[in-house]
């Protein structure tokens, strides 16, 4: 207890308290005190300790994300926490005490904080006296160097902090599965048959490579259909067959547990974790243990597993790297793709970038010749391919009304001649009902009377503001005073309505963010489906269609043909193939380039097309950018203040965020004004670029400033 206990808030020993209490009434209440159960007192430092004798420092990098507090601070190490307290545990000290508070030579007070052991030294470059360490909060190191390291490439790559991202990388503790003891590890698999990798030029030497201890890199592009999935597992087996390990990164659950369905299958119980948020905290705790304790040397898992500490690291895989799942929503910003070239190149192990179309930055790993190309030849393309179909001018001689109409009748066609075989896939690029409304009349979009936010549908009557979630019940046009409403898109549900009425013999079934289906079965259905949460169907889809492709390739962005093309793809995947029958229609422009990208079944063309144009624009990947957000006043601060590379080129700024736009990633929250400018470099300066705004960040930080500025580096959505 401190010394000061028992005294009255202004340091008197007696009389009267604050209130006018008399003594007897104070002696009472401490008689009852000391009667009561003493609380357990909290972890704090004390006078008189003894320090550890061997390396009575400690490096502490305390859990506070702020950049100029991106350091280690040095703690003294007592003698009763000498033997728990070693690099990578987990640890609190006492933070933000300051130089007054000094007795008998220690530092005092502060507030409790969390924080990471790094090291132990022998002595402090701090000349001053030193906070001892509060408490060890668990003997267990689960910051090892290794991943320490990778964390501090990351932080520097954003221009984030070292405690941010460890945030990311290491799972909050779980008492109870830290207790438990991890399993023995298991023996090592024999190399695996290449299998279906035999359909790829390269892919039985791609295995082979692995099995033998080799670190090949690879762009895979995988052919349509559910083999993906096992394919993947072979080429973990053959990295574990060769004593290492593996990381599988997907981009959300349904792909994880497709993967480990096959890791199973192909390994056998306990030779994999598997690290998703769905797990639940103690057992995603209990998992990320066991790969850390080297009791498990293979991992799938989604966005946070591209920091799993696996032993001997051989391969990492991430497969559809387009999709925005995996760009993480927390400071930094880290992408999987970047973070997992970083770890190939830091523990020289094989890559392995998959997925069944090809990105931009894809193509330019493989122009760069940082990795080779995996794909199959044109025949066997075809061969597992569906055939794709779009409304082109022989359809639009026969059927006029084909070009304006939502559902073609070449689209009515293949939906009842599907439905003869199998289920047909629908798929919708908006969720909902009617997601957008507009005046009959004047075709004004509808807006909500008290924050201008657009009135959506939930079903043939409900009218209410996607943004402040208002009912409308009075809508009238403030252009032209008309009271009747038109959908400008509609959404999943009211498809799904549409063509059960259509249809009204055949069961149809939706997907999407309020329900999203696994699989179906192979009798006749039709599934509406949003992008992303198609189901899969056994023995996969007899069609499908593709509707309102104006939708996503009309979006102002520069990844829209690519987006969308991605998601073509990702459904037609699901498809049988040509041979049996499998037919897609895509109902967009037939002459743009994703379009016919899609007929062909060439995503790799596609992608060197656009990385060509991009290189000649100056666009990422190419070049590195970076968007910085905030108000005027400190956007312009901040620019005048940051010490940006020669060669930087500021563009901008421009007002965010944009009335009827959703906000860009890294823009100020809806409806406070703000700017936004992008910083572009040529290829050589992003390290540059993201020191230089660190710096100008941290000492904004370090000054004070309130306005808040915001940076993202490398943004998905750049306009």
């Amino acid at each position: 207890m401190s010394s000061a206990n028992g005294r009255t808030a202004d340091g008197a020993d007696g009389a009267d308290g604050a209130d006018g209490a008399p003594p007897e009434q104070l002696a009472l209440i401490r008689e009852a005190v000391r009667q009561a159960k003493t609380p357990k007192a909290k972890p704090r430092t004390w006078r008189g300790a003894a320090l550890a004798r061997e390396l009575p420092v400690a490096r502490v990098l305390v859990d506070k994300g702020v950049l100029h507090l991106d350091r280690y601070f040095d703690y003294a190490v007592p003698e009763d926490l000498d033997e728990a307290a070693q690099p990578g545990v987990r640890v609190r000290v006492r933070f933000g005490a300051g130089g007054r508070n000094v007795r008998d030579g220690r530092r005092e007070g502060g507030g409790l904080i969390d924080g990471y052991l790094v090291e132990r030294v022998a002595e402090s470059d701090y000349s001053g006296p030193l906070a001892a360490l509060a408490q060890v909060v668990s003997p267990e190191p689960v910051l090892g160097p290794e991943l320490l390291g990778l964390a501090r490439a990351v932080a520097d790559r954003y221009a984030g902090s070292l405690a941010d991202v460890l945030q990311l990388a290491v799972p909050p503790r779980h008492a109870r599965a830290e207790a438990r003891e991890s399993p023995v590890p298991p023996p090592l698999p024999t190399a695996p048959d290449p299998g279906t990798w035999r359909r790829y030029a390269r892919g039985a030497d791609f295995l082979a490579s692995l099995a033998s201890g080799g670190a090949p890199r690879a762009v895979w592009t995988a052919l349509p259909g559910p083999e993906w999935a096992e394919e993947i597992a072979r080429a973990v087996r053959a990295t574990l067959a060769s004593g290492r390990g593996a990381l599988v990164v997907v981009p959300a659950g349904r792909p994880a547990a497709r993967v480990d369905t096959a890791l199973r299958d192909l390994l056998g119980e306990g030779q994999h974790a598997v690290l998703t948020a769905d797990a639940g905290p103690e057992r995603r705790y209990r998992e990320w243990l066991a790969v850390r304790r080297g009791a498990v040397r293979a991992v799938v898992g989604t966005r946070a597993a591209m920091f799993a500490p696996v032993r001997n690291l051989g391969l990492v895989v991430v497969w559809d790297d387009g999709d925005a799942g995996h760009s993480d929503d927390n400071a930094p910003f880290p992408h999987v793709r970047e973070v997992l070239e970083l770890r190939a190149s830091r523990d020289k192990c094989g890559f392995l970038l998959g997925g069944w179309t090809c990105t931009v930055e894809a193509a330019q790993l493989v122009e760069s010749g940082w990795a080779l190309p995996l794909a199959a030849d044109r025949e066997q393309v075809r061969g597992a391919a569906p055939l794709v179909r779009t409304v082109g001018d022989g359809d639009l001689a026969r059927d006029e009304a084909a070009r304006a109409a939502r559902l073609p009748t070449l689209a009515w066609q293949i939906v009842r001649e599907g439905l003869r075989q199998g289920p047909v896939l629908v798929q919708v690029p908006r969720r909902g009902y009617v997601p957008r409304m507009a005046c009959a009349q004047c075709r004004t979009p509808a807006r909500c009377r008290h924050c201008a936010g657009p009135l959506e549908a939930q079903d043939a009557q409900a009218l209410h503001c996607a943004w402040c979630g208002r009912d409308e019940t009075a809508w009238h046009c403030q252009e032209c005073g008309g009271f009747r409403l038109r959908a400008q898109v509609v959404g999943a549900r009211r498809t799904a309505e549409e063509l059960g009425r259509a249809f009204p013999a055949v069961p149809v079934r939706t997907s999407g963010r309020e329900q999203v289906l696994d699989t179906v079965s192979e009798a006749p259905a039709l599934v509406v489906s949003t992008p992303g949460a198609e189901p899969v169907a056994e023995g996969g889809y007899a069609a499908a269609l593709l509707l309102d492709g104006w939708a996503m390739l009309g979006r102002p962005d520069l990844r829209a043909g690519e987006d969308a093309l991605r998601r073509w793809i990702g459904a037609a995947a699901l498809v049988r193939p040509q041979g049996a029958g499998g037919t897609v229609v895509v109902v967009a422009e037939p002459t743009l380039r994703p379009v016919q990208a899609l007929v062909r079944w060439d995503p790799v063309g596609h992608a060197v097309r656009e990385l060509a144009e991009r290189a000649e624009l100056g666009f990422p990947p190419v070049s590195r950018m970076a968007a910085v957000s905030g108000s005027p006043e400190a956007l312009a601060a901040f620019l005048a203040a940051a010490e940006l590379p020669p060669d930087a080129e500021v563009l901008g700024p421009v007002p965010l965020p944009e009335a009827g736009r959703p906000r860009r990633a890294g823009g100020p929250p809806p409806g406070e004004p703000g700017e936004r400018v992008l910083i572009r470099v040529p290829p050589g300066s992003g390290a540059a670029l993201a020191a230089a705004l660190k710096s100008a960040q941290a000492a904004r930080m370090a000054r004070g400033v309130s306005e808040p500025v915001r940076i993202r580096i490398d943004p998905l959505d750049i306009g």
